[in-house]
């Protein structure tokens, strides 16, 4: 269950993130206005808090394991709302990415000295 949470809790940053990003954007270099980069910006506030609730303690190890669900969720992001097709490469990089997250933080790890 707590791989589970963890997991949810990453799609939810991802989200967070990644959407409040693209808000900047398009209210920025799309010029669609200020409401856009308000949202935007309450979005990333969000992604903040959102990392918080990670059942590990160490702040670096989520935002390690987070940047690699950044790039897949990314990518998948723009699949979806840009229409943007990656090629093999990019979703080689984003499947090393997604295993780079699950090592980080889903390895056994001994009791620390």
């Amino acid at each position: 269950m707590t791989v589970l949470r963890s997991l949810v809790l990453f799609a939810l940053a991802a989200l967070a993130e990644i959407g409040g990003a693209w808000l900047v954007w398009q209210g920025w270099r799309e010029q669609r206005g200020l409401w856009w980069i308000a949202a935007g910006v309450v979005a990333l506030g969000c992604y903040g808090f959102v990392a918080t609730f990670q059942p590990d303690a160490n702040f670096g190890r989520i935002l390690a394991a987070y940047g690699g669900v950044f790039v897949a969720g990314s990518l998948g992001w723009a699949m979806v709302v840009d229409g943007f097709r990656p090629d093999r490469w990019d979703l080689a990089g984003a499947a090393l990415c997604l295993l780079g997250v699950a090592v980080i933080m889903y390895a056994p790890r001994g009791t620390p000295a």
